[in-house]
């Protein structure tokens, strides 16, 4: 989950309510659609929220038990709205199929050059992992190549690997790409070529032994110890996925990464400064790595949860309108914290979103008439581990990607207050903008673009997964400009979240949180997702959009009636 927002000097805001200066614009949406949104209430998202994040579900990891639990209540709360169940076999659970790998990296990685080296100690400057499922991992004195951003686009006429032999090596990567050119990668607009995620397939592709991904807090979006605790638990990846492999994937923290250059005679910020150009060749840093790693490895099944509300137009309903949230989060720590907590509850993360995709089921079934497009709600699975749910369900969808007309995804949501703007993350990619503008309107509010664009979120939660089939999406971030409160105040709150919040223990459901402004964002997207339900056209991409072609290609192969 990558919608971040604090848990901390919240206070209780009345429940959402319309005042006389926003009812003119609120008219423009009927009675009874009104009247379906009001279902949205504070008890139903606090309810949902506070089950599923309680210590009794022990942070619900894929293939826990506190997942199977997770999977059950959110099935049987879908049963008891009258949904019917939506996976291929005609149940409520799509199976995911994971196999999880948990290292065990030696207390220290020794780098060396001639008779001088460097010790990183893991956790504190360095996380590894076994590449592949399997039980022992090596690498004997390979060398480390700084290879900039690890990147190959074509579009852009940018190679940092130059047709050069990484066969064997160590490939240090720098993460995001590069923002120094406007013209290039969108500037400062992160792609997912800036992703950790592409940076392993990139070397992995090279024939690269092990990548090494330098950590900085700008470049990532969140400080190091994200990193410590969101890589040192079983790391999980679709069983039988293709593709090359490497021996290790690796992060180093801008220290220890720092003290590897300089073991080479190198300048880190140097070698960083002549990466930003499309010059750049790889750099050979004469520094050998050899490490020997051993794991457990698992056959370990999750499932994502899948409902459907079937449209009421015979000429439509066979296309879907899906809202989707993750219901997975990191599960439970071998080591405690300062405080003895050692269960990653998620409550923001992505209990709330789940609270919100149940109480929008509900909003949907109280709606008269029923909408013209059939509805499908999916709790996906193994998010944090790469969006594995999701990307599981892309790759074997219960309906052909063709008649998926949009993706509405909740990860995470506002618990700050209602705000005046509403944060579209990859504003400007498809129709759907339209939407969201024309309720944003009607509740008297702004839309703004991405406040964080060098973070990539757009490529960080589940509608990613479905956008690479062509599927347009809607997600959102809470604004910034709370309402009662003065600049800067709701930026603040982003980055104590970032801080302290994000990934750790600390995700906790609390009693004091200001709920209003979930409330109106949750009802936006239920307009939202009516409105395109009942749209006589599937919404489009943006001309020359990434995903453009995906979507004309999905529709092409769609069978005809």
């Amino acid at each position: 989950m990558k919608y971040l927002l604090t848990a901390i000097l919240v206070c209780t805001l009345p429940t959402l309510n319309v005042s006389a200066q926003d009812t003119a614009s609120v008219e423009i949406l009927s009675a009874a659609d009104n009247s379906a949104a009001e279902v949205i209430d504070e008890a139903s998202l606090r309810g949902h929220v506070r089950f599923l994040a309680d210590d009794l579900l022990e942070g619900r990891g894929p293939g826990s038990r506190g997942d199977a639990v997770t999977q059950l209540y959110l099935s049987t709360q879908f049963q008891s709205l009258g949904l019917e169940p939506a996976a291929a076999d005609g149940g409520w659970l799509q199976p995911v199929p994971l196999v999880g790998v948990k290292t065990e990296a030696p207390a220290e990685i020794k780098f060396q050059r001639g008779n001088e080296s460097v010790s990183l100690k893991s956790v504190t400057d360095f996380m590894s992992t076994i590449g592949s499922p399997k039980t022992e991992a090596s690498i004997d004195a390979a060398e480390l190549v700084f290879v900039g951003y690890g990147i190959q686009a074509p579009e852009y006429d940018w190679d940092d690997f130059k047709d050069v032999d990484l066969r064997g090596k160590v490939l240090v990567v720098m993460n995001n790409d590069p923002s120094s050119d406007p013209e290039l990668f969108e500037g400062s607009r992160r792609l997912y070529y800036g992703r950790w995620d592409y940076k392993y397939e990139s070397a992995a592709r090279q024939g690269a032994a092990g990548a090494i991904i330098i950590h900085t807090t700008p470049s990532a979006g969140y400080p190091w110890q994200v990193i410590q605790t969101s890589w040192a638990g079983e790391e999980f990846e679709l069983r039988d996925a293709g593709g090359p492999r490497m021996e290790l994937k690796a992060w180093a923290s801008e220290g220890g990464a720092k003290k590897i250059a300089a073991l080479a005679g190198k300048d880190l910020d140097a070698l960083r400064a002549a990466a930003e150009s499309r010059d750049f060749r790889p750099v050979p840093l004469g520094v050998s790595l050899s490490i020997e790693l051993t794991a457990s490895v698992r056959n370990q099944d999750t499932a994502n949860v899948l409902a459907s509300l079937p449209g009421s137009d015979p000429d439509l309903r066979d296309e879907y309108v899906i809202y989707m949230a993750h219901h997975d989060h990191l599960g439970m720590s071998a080591q405690r914290d300062a405080n003895g907590d050692n269960i990653y509850n998620g409550a923001i993360d992505n209990a709330s979103g789940a609270a919100a995709l149940l109480t929008m089921a509900k909003a949907f079934v109280q709606l008269e008439p029923r909408p013209a497009r059939s509805i499908l709600f999916a709790a996906v699975s193994a998010e944090e581990q790469g969006l594995l749910g999701s990307k599981f369900f892309a790759s074997d969808p219960p309906i052909p990607a063709g008649k998926l007309a949009a993706v509405i995804n909740m990860d995470g949501t506002n618990i700050i207050g209602r705000t005046h703007d509403v944060n579209v993350i990859g504003m400007g990619k498809s129709s759907l903008d339209n939407h969201v503008q024309a309720v944003a309107k009607a509740q008297g509010r702004i839309v703004t673009s991405d406040h964080f664009p060098d973070r990539g979120y757009y490529y960080r939660s589940d509608q990613f997964s479905l956008a690479k089939i062509g599927v347009p999406g809607v997600y959102l971030h809470s604004g910034v400009n709370v309402i009662g409160k003065p600049d800067g105040w709701g930026k603040e709150q982003l980055d104590q979240w970032v801080e302290k919040i994000y990934h750790q223990p600390s995700d906790e459901y609390l009693e004091e949180w200001n709920l209003s402004g979930a409330i109106e964002d949750t009802r936006l997207l239920f307009h939202v997702g009516r409105r395109v339900a009942n749209s006589p056209e599937m919404p489009s991409w943006t001309e020359g959009d990434e995903f453009e072609a995906a979507r004309k290609q999905a529709i092409a192969e769609t069978p005809k009636p």
